[in-house]
C-alpha cells in the first residue's frame, strides 16, 4: 500500500505514538540531495513528530525542517499545508508558516531513511518568538490569542477535506475515549483520581450540548506554543504548526487557546476573559457554545495531563513531551479550580449575556417587627476612616455598638465588597464579596423556615433545602427533618455572627463566604440575596466600570485617567490606597499626598477650618500669615516673599510673570524635555514631547531652550556631562545679544526625565549667565521640593545656589489645591507694574491651615529624614535589581524621588517604552500603583508619600523583581 492509499489515522487503533528519531547528520544529508541546500539543523523539539531549525553556512534561518510522523498518511499531511495556505492567502495580516516553494515547486516528499519512509517537508521561518514556557501574559496579549484563534477559524469555516476526519487524541470530540484509555494507566492514584473525577464532571456538562455544538474544520492547537511575537513586538502575528487540523467543535478552537494561558505566571481563571470576548466579537458564540466552552477547557487540560504523562513513558527521551509536564499539570489544576458553572456564569457576564440576579423569595426568616441595622463596611464607610480598616475586629465591634444602641440585628449585607480587614502589600486580591449575609443579634431568636423543605445538618451548616433553593445557615441549631414555611426550625444565637446564605438550586455548590471581586459575577449567580428574607432591602453597589462610563461621558476626554481599566479608587491611608472591591494599593506614584493619604492632622484642621471660616484671600485671617511664615522660613533669608496660588501650573505661570515684570523684559529660556505646567505661560516653557507631541515646534517666540542635562541619555553622557553648562551659558549669552532675556526656569532636579539630578555646577553656571544677562533664576520645584530629596528640603540646595524665584506646589497641600511663589522683596514689589495680583481661593483659610500643618508634619514626624533613609535603602534595593535583570538601564534619584529607566540595550540606550507600560500594568495586577515618566515613557517615577515603611519600599522592590522574572 502507498503512502497515498494509506488510512487515515486513527489514535484509538494506534495510541503509542513516538516520535521519529532521524539522525541530525543524515537529514542534512537528505535536505543537500533533495533540495540542493547545505544547511545546519537544530532540534526543536515535537509531541510526535521531528523538528528542526535550517540554517544556512551565514547562519541565516531558511526554514523548518519537519518530518511528519509515520503513523500519518499523506492526504493529512495535504490537509496540514493546505488548511496553512488558506489562512495565509485568508489572512494577509497574519505570518504562517507554509511549505517553502522553489520555482513553484514546494520542498516536501517522501524519503527513505534509516528509520524507514519518512514524510519531510521545509517550512518557512516565522521569526520572531513563540509565548512558550510561563511568563506572565498581559491582558492585551491574550486578547490578541483569540483574535488569532477566531481569525483562524473564521478563515477555515467553509472548507471540507477529506482528511478532515482523522482521529486524534487532541480532538475534544474524544476527550472521554482518551482519558478512559490512558488515565487508568497512570501510576499515581491521585493523578488518576483527581483526572477520572475531574473529567467526568466536565462531560457531565459538554455530552447534553454536545450534537448542537456546530463543528468546522480548525488548526485546534493555537496555543501560546504556536503563535509568534515579531521580532521587537508585544503582540503575536504569526501561526505555526497546523499539526492538528481536522473537523471538531468550532468553540474548541477557542477552548484549546484558552487553556494554554492558564499554566502562566498569574493565571487565574478570570485571565482568559479577553480572549472570549475578543473570539465572540468575531465569531459570535451561541448560548451552546458558552456552556460547553468551560466543560472542554477542563477536558483540555485532562487529555493534556493523560497524553503528556503516557508520552514520557512511551519516549523516554523525548525531552520536550517531558518538560511539558508541570505545565499541563498547572492548566488541569487551573480549569478544575473553580466549578463550571461559576465560570459559565462569569463567561455570561463578560460576553453580556448574564440573567438578571433576583433576591431571595419566601417567608420572613426572622420574625416581624425586628430592627435590623444594616453595617456598611465598604471602602468609603465611616467605619475604616484613620486606617481602621486595617483591623478585621472593627465589624465585630461595630456590631456590639449598634445593637447596644438599639437594634435588633445587624446585617452585613450580600454582595457588597468589604475593605475591614482586607490585607496590605498582597500581590493577590482578597476575597472581599460576601456571597450572604451575615448576622449579629442582640437576642437569640427562633430561625424560621421562609419555604417548605426538609432540613439537613452538615456539621456547623444548617440547610433547608427546598425545591428551587437551599438556605445554608452558618453558626444556628436546628433539628433534621421536614419543615413547613413560616414554621420554626432552629435557633439564631445571640452575640456571634451567623452567615446566612441562598443557594439555588439543589445546592451541590458549595459557595464560599466571600469570593475575589474578579470572579464575583461567577459566585454571586449561583446565590440569591437573602435581604427580603432578613427583614431589609437588598444593598446594590454602583459597579466601577459604570462610574467609569459616566466619567468619560461627562469629562473631556483629555482630561485622562490612569491605566485602561482603572480600579475605582475610594481610600487613602498613608502610602496605601483603596478600591471600592476592597482591594489595597501600594501607592508608589503620589507625590501629591506628601505626608500620607487620610492624615488625622490634616484632615482634622481642614475640617475645624471649614466649620470656622473658608473664604476668598483678600479678608484678614491669621492663617494666611501663619503659612506664608513658614513657608518663608524653609528657604534661604532673602526668599522672604509670598506669593500663594492652587497649583503648580500657577505657580509657574506667576513666576514667569513676575519675572518678566520685575525686569521689563519678556524672553525666558528652559530647558528642553522638562514639564512645567498646563496654563498659557506654564506650557509655553513646557518642551516634554510625552505631554505634548507638537511643544517643541508650536512654542511662541519668547520662549528658547537650551539641552536638558541628562547626564544619562543625553547629548553628553556620564563624564561628558559637565559640557551642558558652559554650552547653556554660551547658548544665553548669545540670545542676550539679540533678545532680552527675562528668566531661566528649570526644574532644579530633573523630575520630568525620572529624578535625574543635573551635573555639579549646572545651576551655579546657569544661574549666574542668566543675571549677567538682567535676568532672574526660576526655580521650579514643584516635583522634587518640600524634602522629598531627603538630603535637601529644596532640590536648589543639592545644586548649592539660592534661586530669585521659586515654585512649588504638590506636596505643598497633601492633595489639597495650593501652592506657591517666593521671591524677594523687591522683585515682589515690581509685579505692581503688571497691576495686582489676587487668586480667590489661592491662600484661602483653608488652603493656608492645611498648607502649615503639612509643613509642621513634615518636620515633627521626620519625613524627610524618613525620605533619605527609606529612600536610600529603596534605591540600593532598585540598583541590585540591575545587576540581574538586563532590562533596567540604571536608577536615578535621591531620597524617595527615584527613577528607574528601562532601556533595551545598555549601550545604544534604546528606550524600552511598551515594556515599561506593560509593567506598569503588571505591578498593578500584584498591588502596586506605578506610572512612566519622561519624553521617552520609559522610566518608572517613583516618589510614594513621605511616610512610606521600610517594609512597603521592599515590597515595591521585590515585586518589580517579579515582574521583571515573571514577564509583563
Amino acid at each position: 500500500m502507498t503512502a497515498a492509499d494509506a488510512p487515515l489515522f486513527d489514535f484509538f487503533s494506534q495510541p503509542a505514538l513516538p516520535a521519529p528519531d532521524v539522525p541530525a547528520d543524515e537529514l542534512r544529508t537528505l535536505v543537500a540531495q533533495a533540495w540542493g541546500l547545505d544547511v545546519t539543523l537544530r532540534s526543536l523539539g515535537s509531541q510526535q513528530d521531528q523538528n528542526f531549525m535550517a540554517h544556512d553556512a551565514g547562519g541565516e534561518a531558511v526554514g523548518v525542517l519537519k518530518i511528519s510522523n509515520p503513523a500519518f498518511a499523506e492526504a493529512e499531511i495535504d490537509l496540514l499545508d493546505r488548511a496553512a495556505d488558506l489562512v495565509a492567502a485568508g489572512r494577509p495580516d497574519l505570518r504562517v508558516a507554509r511549505v517553502v516553494r522553489r520555482d513553484g515547486e514546494p520542498l516536501r516528499g517522501w524519503f527513505d531513511t534509516s528509520r524507514g519512509r519518512l514524510h519531510a517537508r521545509l517550512l518557512t521561518v516565522v521569526h520572531g518568538h513563540t509565548l512558550n514556557g510561563s511568563r506572565h501574559l498581559s491582558p492585551s496579549v491574550v486578547e490578541r490569542l483569540g483574535v488569532l484563534a477566531a481569525a483562524v477559524s473564521r478563515t477555515l469555516e467553509s472548507v471540507e477535506d477529506p482528511a478532515q476526519e482523522r482521529v486524534l487524541q487532541w480532538d475534544l470530540q474524544h476527550a472521554r475515549r482518551v482519558v478512559e484509555l490512558l488515565a487508568p494507566q497512570d501510576p499515581d492514584a491521585g493523578v488518576r483520581e483527581r483526572v477520572l473525577t475531574e473529567s467526568g464532571t466536565a462531560l457531565a456538562a459538554l455530552e447534553p450540548l454536545a450534537d448542537r455544538l456546530p463543528r468546522q474544520l480548525g488548526h485546534f492547537d493555537l496555543t501560546d506554543d504556536n503563535v509568534v511575537v515579531p521580532p521587537g513586538g508585544v503582540l503575536p502575528d504569526g501561526v505555526v504548526d497546523f499539526g492538528d487540523t481536522l473537523r471538531s467543535y468550532r468553540v474548541a478552537e477557542l477552548a484549546v487557546t484558552i487553556s494554554s494561558v492558564l499554566h502562566h505566571a498569574g493565571a487565574e481563571v478570570e485571565s482568559v476573559l479577553p480572549a472570549v470576548r475578543a473570539f465572540d466579537a468575531e465569531r459570535h458564540l451561541t448560548d451552546d457554545e458558552v456552556e460547553a466552552l468551560w466543560p472542554l477547557v477542563v477536558l483540555r487540560g485532562a487529555v493534556l495531563v493523560v497524553s503528556g504523562r503516557d508520552q514520557a513513558v512511551l519516549d523516554p527521551g523525548n525531552a520536550y513531551a517531558q518538560d511539558g509536564l508541570d505545565r499541563e499539570w498547572r492548566i488541569f489544576e487551573k480549569a478544575a479550580e473553580v466549578p463550571l458553572p461559576v465560570v459559565t456564569a462569569l463567561l455570561r457576564d463578560a460576553l453580556g449575556r448574564s440573567a438578571p440576579r433576583e433576591p431571595a423569595t419566601g417567608d420572613r426568616l426572622l420574625p416581624e417587627g425586628l430592627v435590623v441595622e444594616v453595617l456598611d463596611a465598604s471602602t468609603r464607610s465611616e467605619l475604616n476612616d484613620l486606617g481602621a480598616w486595617q483591623d478585621s475586629g472593627s465589624l465585630d465591634r461595630e456590631a456590639a455598638r449598634l445593637l447596644a444602641a438599639g437594634a435588633d440585628v445587624v446585617a452585613l449585607p450580600h454582595g457588597v465588597p468589604v475593605l475591614t480587614g482586607a490585607p496590605t502589600l498582597s500581590p493577590e486580591p482578597p476575597a472581599s464579596v460576601p456571597t450572604g449575609s451575615t448576622l449579629w443579634l442582640g437576642r437569640a431568636q427562633p430561625l424560621l423556615a421562609p419555604f417548605p423543605g426538609q432540613v439537613r445538618l452538615r456539621g456547623s451548616v444548617v440547610e433547608l433545602v427546598g425545591d428551587a433553593a437551599v438556605l445554608r445557615v452558618l453558626g444556628a441549631e436546628a433539628l433534621a427533618g421536614p419543615v413547613v414555611a413560616g414554621a420554626e426550625f432552629g435557633r439564631l444565637p445571640a452575640g456571634t455572627p451567623v452567615l446566612v446564605q441562598v443557594v439555588r438550586g439543589t445546592g451541590d455548590l458549595d459557595v464560599p463566604a466571600r469570593v475575589r471581586a474578579a470572579q464575583a459575577p461567577g459566585w454571586l449567580a449561583q446565590v440569591a440575596d437573602p435581604a427580603p428574607l432578613l427583614g431589609f432591602d437588598p444593598v446594590v453597589p454602583v459597579a466601577a466600570h459604570e462610574v467609569l462610563r459616566r466619567r468619560e461621558r461627562v469629562l473631556a476626554e483629555v482630561q485622562e485617567h490612569y491605566y485602561a481599566q482603572p480600579p475605582q479608587i475610594e481610600r487613602g491611608w498613608r502610602e496605601h490606597l483603596a478600591d471600592v472591591d476592597g482591594r489595597v494599593y501600594l501607592d508608589m506614584v503620589n507625590n501629591v499626598t506628601s505626608v500620607g493619604h487620610a492624615h488625622p492632622r490634616v484632615a482634622e484642621a481642614a475640617g475645624r477650618q471649614l466649620r470656622l471660616l473658608n473664604t476668598n484671600s483678600r479678608f484678614h485671617y491669621a492663617a494666611v500669615a501663619e503659612f506664608a511664615e513658614k513657608i518663608a522660613a524653609t528657604l534661604p533669608d532673602e526668599l522672604d516673599t509670598v506669593f500663594l496660588v492652587n497649583s503648580g501650573s500657577e505657580a509657574v505661570d506667576l513666576a514667569l510673570r513676575i519675572a518678566m515684570a520685575s525686569t521689563g523684559r519678556r524672553h525666558v529660556v528652559a530647558m528642553r524635555e522638562a514639564y512645567h505646567g498646563w496654563t498659557f505661560a506654564s506650557d509655553a516653557v513646557s518642551t516634554s514631547v510625552a505631554d505634548n507631541p507638537n511643544a517643541l515646534a508650536t512654542r511662541p517666540d519668547w520662549v528658547h531652550t537650551v539641552d536638558a542635562a541628562n547626564s544619562y541619555r543625553g547629548t553628553y553622557r556620564g563624564q561628558e556631562a559637565h559640557r551642558y553648562a558652559p554650552e547653556a551659558v554660551a547658548t544665553i549669552r548669545e540670545l542676550a545679544e539679540r533678545v532680552d532675556l527675562a528668566a531661566f526656569v528649570a526644574e532644579t532636579y530633573f523630575g520630568n526625565a525620572g529624578g535625574v539630578a543635573l551635573p555639579p555646577g549646572y545651576l551655579e553656571a546657569v544661574y549666574a549667565a542668566v543675571r549677567e544677562a538682567g535676568g532672574l533664576a526660576v526655580a521650579d520645584e514643584v516635583q522634587v521640593g518640600y524634602g522629598r530629596l531627603g538630603h535637601w528640603f529644596w532640590g536648589f540646595e543639592q545644586q548649592g545656589v539660592v534661586p530669585d524665584v521659586v515654585a512649588v506646589a504638590k506636596s505643598v497641600g497633601n492633595g489639597t489645591p495650593v501652592g506657591a511663589v517666593v521671591t524677594r522683596r523687591e522683585i515682589a514689589d515690581r509685579y505692581r507694574t503688571q497691576g495686582y495680583f489676587f487668586s480667590s481661593t489661592g491662600g484661602s483659610p483653608v488652603s493656608s491651615v492645611v498648607g502649615a500643618t503639612v509643613l509642621d508634619v513634615i518636620r515633627e514626624e521626620g519625613l524627610q529624614e524618613n525620605a533619605a533613609r527609606v529612600g536610600g535603602h529603596l534605591k540600593d534595593r532598585l540598583l541590585e535589581l540591575g545587576t540581574r535583570h538586563d532590562l533596567l538601564g540604571t536608577v536615578h534619584g535621591d531620597g524617595l524621588y527615584l527613577g528607574v529607566e528601562f532601556v533595551r540595550d545598555r549601550t545604544t540606550l534604546e528606550p524600552a517604552t511598551a515594556e515599561t507600560a506593560a509593567i506598569c500594568d503588571r505591578l498593578l495586577d500584584l498591588g502596586v500603583v506605578m506610572q512612566p515618566t519622561g519624553d521617552h515613557q520609559n522610566v518608572l517615577k517613583v516618589k510614594p508619600p513621605l511616610c512610606i515603611a521600610r517594609e512597603s519600599a521592599d515590597y515595591f522592590a521585590d515585586a518589580l523583581d517579579r515582574v521583571l522574572t515573571e514577564g509583563w
